[in-house]
């Protein structure tokens, strides 16, 4: 019998995970990645003795990357290290109000009840709130594939039930009272591309799944965790082509029958997943074909996420008195998101999550040095038509200057090395339709079924997996999407390598 073959396009999570359970299945699995190391967005830039993850830094739900590995009968912990992050957040105000989050539950109640003491039942509510949505919205469908209409109405009542069409900043405003605290336990949408007014209250899921599992970060930082499974993909047989961006990916008679990439590499396949961001997939990789264009017109009419901005820099000295993960609240909160994902303004005030992981693991800088990185949300190119080559500069200066005013005392004195990242970058460097960071905002209209599907309704062999598909973005999203589109891909492949199709 033909040995199926499949490519998975992009080496982000989500193509990492597929590939390993693809290849680990009997498929004979390509991996290709248009940049010269996998990771897509988990990219890491190496400068001066700094290590600096460029994407996701924070591992939530370690569980869902343990199954990867153990569909190739291996051990995650035999290859890569997770340490735990204590507290998970530490969030600051500019009025001086700060709050470490954790689960900790009596720290928690403590600190809670110095803001507002009658939010302290609140919150124990809104945990049981949490603990049923992810009953339902993680454990029973974050890697369940949505491929009809009926997918979704059987799933439908317990939704309502649980009020999914209020946003996550409403359901928390019905258990939490004091206006920081409702900042505090809502801002978890902005880790996945959602703006906490809008995005579906199913994201308070988020809460629940780090009470249960923690919060991590992989040890010599997440490209440790990337190169660990592009290691394990290749052990177990898997090609891993870099420096290959694809260019076009043949249909014929309504299937897709293999790819083409930019140097001239042709190659036939039985099934392609992407991993790349799915206008792009739709628009450019399957230029040509009347499907795909129908379906890029009607996803060019979609949501997307915010855009992020992030400058990396080291400084020569640490800095203990900040957490591994902070949040830094500006002086407005929705006013700010308003700007952000709906008026299309780079407001003059920010809120900023800064990443110190020196704090947790001290070998990503040199001796007696930090790496840090601080993201600001951006509004996307459509949005914002913004030349970033000229307010990047500028824009990275506003945010060093208000750190070093607000949280790193002399920072311009102690910098030895420092780059940006702009919407450009997820442009041109990642594909990304109008630089958007996690691909299609996660709103309920466009959640589940109503996201691009795992597995394409017209186009045979065709597949995604990562951002922009069910579940949608975060490492647990990608990784749980990989698990969902390996569950359709594999059946479909090896199935008609049974029968000899």
């Amino acid at each position: 019998m033909k040995t199926r073959r499949a490519a998975v396009i992009g080496s982000g999570f989500g193509g990492l995970s597929l590939a390993i359970r693809l290849q680990a299945a009997g498929i004979d699995t390509t991996l290709i990645e248009k940049r010269d190391k996998p990771g897509g967005r988990a990219y890491v830039y190496e400068d001066s003795g700094y290590t600096f993850d460029a994407g996701p830094t924070v591992i939530t739900a370690p569980h869902c990357l343990e199954e990867v590995f153990e569909s190739a009968g291996r051990d995650l912990n035999d290859s890569v290290e997770l340490l735990p992050v204590t507290p998970f957040y530490r969030l600051y105000w500019e009025d001086g109000f700060t709050f470490d989050y954790s689960n900790d539950r009596e720290s928690l109640n403590q600190q809670i009840a110095a803001a507002n003491p009658s939010d302290v039942d609140g919150y124990a509510r809104f945990v049981r709130y949490t603990d049923e949505v992810f009953q339902e919205g993680y454990l029973k469908l974050a890697a369940t594939p949505f491929l009809d209409i009926w997918s979704m109405v059987r799933v439908s009542p317990q939704l309502m039930k649980l009020q999914s069409y209020r946003s996550v900043y409403s359901i928390i405003s019905k258990f939490i009272k004091d206006p920081h605290l409702r900042q505090a336990f809502s801002f978890h949408p902005l880790l996945v591309g959602g703006n906490p007014f809008t995005s579906s209250s199913i994201y308070t899921l988020i809460h629940a799944l780090e009470r249960k599992w923690g919060v991590y970060f992989a040890k010599g930082g997440t490209g440790a965790l990337v190169r660990a499974m592009a290691e394990l993909f290749q052990e177990i047989g898997g090609e891993l082509r870099l420096n290959a961006a694809v260019e076009k990916i043949h249909t014929s008679n309504g299937r897709v029958t293999g790819l083409t990439t930019a140097d001239g590499w042709t190659a036939d396949f039985d099934a392609v997943a992407s991993n790349a961001d799915v206008v792009h997939t739709y628009g450019t990789l399957l230029d040509g074909n009347s499907t795909a264009a129908s379906e890029t017109a009607r996803l060019k009419r979609q949501r997307f996420s915010m855009s992020l901005f992030v400058v990396y820099f080291g400084t020569r000295k640490r800095h203990p008195h900040l957490a591994h993960h902070d949040i830094l609240f500006g002086p407005r909160y929705k006013d700010l998101l308003d700007d952000i994902f709906d008026r299309g303004v780079l407001a003059n005030d920010f809120s900023l999550y800064l990443h110190a992981p020196s704090t947790t693991d001290p070998t990503i800088a040199p001796d007696g040095c930090e790496a840090f990185y601080v993201l600001s949300p951006v509004p996307h190119l459509g949005k914002a038509p913004i030349d970033w080559s000229k307010e990047g500069p500028r824009y990275r200066d506003r945010i060093l200057d208000y750190l070093e005013k607000h949280y790193i005392p002399n920072l311009s004195a102690d910098l030895e090395t420092v780059r940006i990242l702009t919407p450009d970058d997820f442009k041109h460097t990642l594909n990304s339709h109008h630089g958007s960071a996690f691909s299609l905002e996660p709103i309920l209209t466009q959640s589940a079924w109503f996201r691009v599907h795992n597995r394409d309704r017209k186009i045979g062999g065709l597949y995604f997996v990562g951002a922009g598909t069910h579940p949608g973005a975060g490492v647990p999203g990608v990784v749980n999407s990989a698990k969902a589109t390996a569950s359709l891909m594999i059946p479909d492949l090896l199935g008609a390598q049974a029968t000899g199709a």
